[in-house]
């Protein structure tokens, strides 16, 4: 192994969400799951942990509505947990941000239901009070409830919604390029706050938004917030290509993996930028114990909490479309197939299943949607585990994003298992290295207008 490679390591992220469930939404009815999810306690536990472990940041993900696109109703939504409860990240964010000093923070909010402005403020605001520890992750909203949450009649078409992201990105950066780093001066001697010169106004016009500025927030420690992306449609990978800093992937297996970790790397070369300053971090589950008899133990359990009805519910809000009514086995048409909301989970299950026109059985089997089916789960002792993970960065990834299948137990878990592991196999750091996000992620520090380049 050559001292650069020994110099790479890896970054791990949880994907932590701001409700009654992780990702993997069987995890509320686990024995060992917390129930207080709607205290600050709750998530403070967890920051302290992974702080502990030295991860690199915790990241929320959101959504603006309850699922309930099945059924055209909230009720089993709301009867059997699955998502029902759905806290705002940022407000929750914060409140770990007081129980830590280095762990960053992330949070989901849409370029399609929000304002540049407002986005730019909150999040540049967040990134001054944590000091440099803010990421966000930038979405474009998925269906038609979180439309009708906002007052619009149904949501945006897949590239439309990407034309508009692009624009709202234009916006948030340029008013986050409003003052230049030197411009606070606060003299009081001589009545000099600032100079009017290094503070500009954006003046912006296009297609979807105007907006003037100059932004009220002044630069932070990093710069500005660290950019997230998880788009791998093709849209979704172009817009990845010109403004992601961190992309959050799924992979099905690390042979998929392998590709699109080189689709993205070309698409970030194409966009003028360097590939290797924009990180690629699967989901992963990861399931560890002393003994690999009892991380199996813990696995049967885990499969044990998820329901039939988890799965209908999630794909039905994911995909933008009702299943209730249709028969399981018709195929969908090709006119329906280019309507679905997600689209690389919609291409997802066409490769797996090998038809072209899949049928609901297809969607439920083929993506494994709300059970340990949907997406790689590592299973194992410690060693087990940081082989696979080991194998997964040496040629598909730069690190993982990491769900809970319950709650704080598998990062509690982590910390105590595998993160000591990868430390010996010298993959993770021992130490932060910075005080910053954009630092401990080995991200440079953007100067003003440099996305214009």
């Amino acid at each position: 192994m050559t001292s650069s490679a020994k110099k790479r390591q890896m970054a791990l992220v949880a994907f932590m969400q701001a409700q009654n469930c992780s990702m993997y939404v069987g995890s509320w009815r686990h024995p060992s799951s917390m129930t207080d999810f709607m205290t600050p306690e709750y998530y403070q536990r967890i920051a302290r942990t992974l702080e502990e472990g030295k991860f690199d940041m915790a990241f929320f993900d959101d959504r603006l509505a309850m699922p309930d696109i099945y059924g055209n109703s909230h009720r089993e939504t709301v009867a059997h947990g699955v998502r029902a409860v759905k806290l705002d990240a940022a407000t929750v964010m914060m409140a770990m941000a007081m129980a830590t000093t280095r762990l960053g923070l992330g949070a989901t909010y849409s370029t399609s239901y929000y304002e540049p402005y407002h986005v730019a403020r909150l999040f540049s605001t967040m990134d001054l009070m944590t000091r440099g520890r803010v990421a966000w992750n930038v979405v474009t909203s998925l269906n038609d409830s979180e439309a009708a949450n906002f007052g619009k009649s149904g949501h945006m078409e897949h590239d439309l919604r990407y034309d508009r992201a692009d624009e709202f990105m234009e916006v948030v950066m340029g008013l986050w390029d409003s003052w230049q780093d030197d411009a606070l001066i606060v003299d009081k001697a001589n009545d000099r706050f600032a100079d009017p010169d290094k503070v500009q106004r954006l003046d912006y016009e296009g297609r979807f938004f105007k907006s003037r500025g100059p932004l009220t927030v002044p630069r932070s420690q990093q710069g500005h917030p660290v950019i997230l992306q998880a788009g791998s449609s093709g849209r979704g990978l172009k817009f990845a290509g010109r403004w992601a800093e961190l992309v959050f992937a799924v992979y099905p297996s690390l042979e998929a993996g392998k590709k699109q970790y080189k689709a993205l790397r070309q698409a970030v070369a194409d966009d003028g930028r360097d590939p290797d300053l924009v990180k690629m971090m699967p989901e992963m589950k990861i399931i560890v114990a002393p003994t690999e008899s009892e991380a199996k133990d813990r696995r049967d359990l885990v499969a044990a909490t998820a329901r039939p009805i988890d799965g209908l519910t999630l794909l039905c809000e994911v995909l933008n479309v009702d299943f209730s009514k249709r028969p399981i086995d018709l195929p969908f048409t090709d006119e329906e197939l280019a309507a679905v909301s997600w689209q690389s989970l919609r291409d997802r299950v066409v490769s797996v299943s090998g038809k072209k026109n899949p049928s609901v059985r297809d969607f439920v089997d083929a993506s494994g949607r709300g059970t340990l089916r949907e997406g790689p789960c590592f299973v194992g002792t410690p060693t087990q585990v940081a082989d696979q993970m080991e194998e997964w960065f040496g040629s598909a990834c730069d690190g993982f994003v990491l769900s809970a299948t319950s709650v704080p137990g598998t990062y509690e878990d982590i910390v105590r298992l595998v993160v000591p592991e990868l430390q010996r196999r010298g993959l993770f750091r021992k130490e932060y290295e910075s005080d910053t996000l954009r630092g401990n992620l080995g991200l440079t520090r953007p100067n003003a207008g440099d996305w214009r380049k």
